[in-house]
This record gives C-alpha cells, sequence and structure tokens, in this order.
C-alpha cells in the first residue's frame, strides 16, 4: 500500500476538490455533522446538490458498470468519500446507493434492480434503514418485528428505532422475523418497504442538540408487496450483514472532525494566550490519531480492492473513528473553555458554536453502526480468533 495518491487519484481528489469550491458554500457547512436538523432551505439546496452529483456519475460511481455506475474502484470511491466529508458536503453518504443499492445488485431479482436503482443514481429517491429496534440494537439479530405472508402480501407489525432521516424517506430496507421458531440469526428477511404504506407512523427524537434527525417507526398491520422480499425468505440476515460492513467500513466518520480539528489549531494560533504546552499535545494527538484513522479506512479500501472482505477491520476503522469524533468533542471543549459550551447563534459562541455542537453529537457515532463494545467482539473473535467467553 503506498502512502500518496496515485497520479490517478491526485488528479481526481482536484477535480472534487474545484467542484466543491465552486458549488458548495463553505461558510455553512464546513464544521456541520450530519446530527443537526436542517432547515427548508438547506434541505433544498442538498436536494439540488444531490443532484448534481448525480449528473457527474459521482454519486453512484462505485456501482458496477452494468448497473449504470462508474465501476470506480474502492480508492477512487475512498478519496472521494474523503473530500466531500471533510468539507461537510451533504449527501455525499446515501442510504440508497450505499446500503439499499448494493443488495439489490447482490441479491434482488432483475425486476427489483430495474424498479429502485434508477431512483437512487438520479437522487430522486431518499432511503432510510429500518433495522434496530427497542430491544435489538447492539444485539440486532433479536429483532421482533414481524412479517407474516398474507397471500401476495406480508402483513408486518413492530418497531424500529434509530432510524435516521425516515421522516424524508421514500422507501426503507427493513428486516423483520418471518420465521419466529428458527435461531435468531436465521428466520429474518429482508425488504424494500414504502415509507407511504398506510400503517406506518413516523416519530421524531429529539436528540441532545434538540435537533430531529433520528426517528422510531411503527408498523401497525402494514401490508408489503410480497416482490418487495429481497432474496430467499429468512435468509436476510446474511444480506444485512454485507450492508453492515459497508456501513462501517466508509471513511467518512473520520475526516468529519478534519475541518473542527484544523479550526481549533487556527484558533490557538490566533489566541496567544492558549498556546499552553498542554493545549498543543492534545492538538498534536489528535492530529496523529486523525492520520492514523484515515489510513485505517485505506487498508479497508486496499483490501476491498484486492477482493478481500475486511470484515474484522472494517470494525477496527469504525471504532478508531467513532471515538475519534467523540474525543474531538472533548479536546474542542478543553481548548476553548466555558465558551466553547455556547450553542450556534450566540455571538460569544467561538467557531460559531460548531464545538458544542460536535460535544453533544459525538457520544451517539460510538453507538449507531455498531456499538465499541460489539466490534470490540468482532476483533476478538474474528479478527484475532480468540473464543466467546
Amino acid at each position: 500500500m503506498l502512502f500518496r495518491d496515485s497520479p490517478e487519484h491526485a488528479a481526481f481528489r482536484a477535480e472534487v476538490r474545484a467542484f466543491l469550491d465552486a458549488e458548495l458554500p463553505r461558510e455553512t457547512w464546513d464544521m456541520r455533522n450530519d446530527r443537526e436538523e436542517m432547515t427548508p432551505e438547506e434541505k433544498e439546496f442538498t436536494r439540488q446538490f444531490r443532484k448534481k452529483l448525480a449528473a457527474r456519475g459521482w454519486l453512484t460511481m462505485g456501482w458496477p458498470r452494468e448497473f449504470g455506475g462508474a465501476g470506480a474502484s474502492y480508492m477512487t470511491q475512498t478519496v472521494y468519500m474523503e473530500e466531500m466529508s471533510s468539507a461537510g458536503a451533504p449527501g455525499a453518504y446515501d442510504q440508497g446507493v450505499w446500503l439499499a443499492g448494493p443488495a439489490l445488485m447482490m441479491h434482488g431479482t432483475s425486476a427489483q434492480q430495474q424498479r429502485w436503482l434508477p431512483g437512487m443514481r438520479t437522487a430522486e429517491d431518499h432511503w432510510c434503514q429500518l433495522f434496530s429496534e427497542p430491544g435489538a440494537g447492539s444485539d440486532l439479530a433479536s429483532l421482533q418485528t414481524r412479517a407474516v405472508r398474507d397471500g401476495d402480501v406480508y402483513v408486518i407489525n413492530g418497531q424500529k428505532i434509530w432510524t435516521s432521516g425516515a421522516q424524508e424517506a421514500d422507501w426503507g430496507i427493513l428486516l423483520a422475523r418471518t420465521d419466529p421458531e428458527a435461531p435468531k440469526h436465521r428466520g429474518i428477511s429482508y425488504f424494500m418497504v414504502d415509507m407511504r404504506l398506510p400503517g406506518i407512523t413516523v416519530r421524531p427524537l429529539v436528540n441532545l442538540m434538540g435537533s430531529h434527525h433520528f426517528c422510531e417507526v411503527f408498523f401497525d398491520d402494514v401490508r408489503v408487496p410480497a416482490d418487495c422480499l429481497v432474496g430467499e425468505e429468512n435468509r436476510g440476515w446474511y444480506i444485512a450483514t454485507t450492508t453492515l460492513d459497508q456501513e462501517r467500513s466508509s471513511i467518512n466518520r473520520v475526516v468529519m472532525t478534519r475541518s473542527t480539528l484544523y479550526a481549533l489549531i487556527d484558533y490557538v494560533r490566533e489566541h496567544p494566550h492558549l498556546r499552553r504546552g498542554e493545549i498543543r499535545h492534545e492538538l498534536a494527538e489528535r492530529y496523529l490519531e486523525f492520520e492514523i484513522g484515515r489510513w485505517l479506512c485505506y487498508r479497508v479500501a486496499q483490501m476491498q480492492s484486492e477482493g478481500k472482505v475486511p470484515n474484522a477491520e472494517a470494525s477496527v476503522s469504525k471504532i478508531f473513528g467513532t471515538e475519534l469524533q467523540r474525543q474531538m468533542g472533548i479536546t474542542g471543549l478543553r481548548v476553548l473553555g466555558l465558551p466553547g459550551q455556547l450553542e450556534p447563534g450566540s455571538r460569544w459562541a467561538p467557531l460559531r458554536g460548531r464545538v458544542e455542537r460536535w460535544a453533544l453529537a459525538a457520544p451517539s457515532y460510538t453507538i449507531a453502526g455498531g456499538t465499541s463494545e460489539v466490534n470490540r467482539n468482532i476483533i476478538a473473535t474474528r479478527g484475532l480468533g480468540l473464543p466467546r467467553g
């Protein structure tokens, strides 16, 4: 693995940066995190921005050409996500493109692929992930939402929670139990669900920032057509595991902190009284951790380029990246002191209040996509071959 861009990747990185300089108002997005609620104006900007990404073929660049993608390498996709996330660009990470799309391409029928993939490519459809439940988050295989076959439909009852963006979603990828007698990792099926179906209720979950980002979703006798089942009935867990590995391996969680880190460094340079040894050392540690986390992500991309499945390696990257996000919030408050706790909008808030936003949002990153504890178990058993206790 080379610790520098190839000429091809360097040219593509420059192209992405030029696009962002022309199309993205940095003063709005550069230190924003994805747990914040968008204003109507920001939502419309995101919608138009995603269409620009789709027009360039960037939204689905990693998809195979036979499905309308560009067949870009994993390394090229990583460069793209790094630049987009570093700038805080909205819409770069799309649950339809990154999660539902690969599941359909690998396990869906031709009719299903023709039905759902075009809307992902053109940024017309918005997707959410309906996996976690109040009693089945880290131990996802314990989910209790039921799907019972009734002729040409499945009748679904249950509750999902921590569903990002469900209030805006047109479609959702759903895991539901279709065989309650089977072992918990079996008897689960994978569905594409129209979020406008009767019986679906979406309620907001307000986070520490006072924002509505997560949702809880209730299913009350929701009748989902049988042709929305992806893959074989009772084999949905094995489709979901490929989805989770993809979710855990992205570089965005590491580089989302970069603009905040650089802003803190510039702030200390501008305020001589902060140039104390302990602050300098802490910022240096964060900078080193950022570089380590970045290369852990590139390691995952390199393995994928070689046709390997980075299971434990994806978990290493996920833990390191999300713990770095959490630590960045702590470091930011230490550097800025009490003013760092002021919210955006206060005339006295340093860095426009973004450190306070990070400090409140960061703990959720260590839980979403698999808790740090669960990922450590994956590393222990699948990576190190340790026995289960």
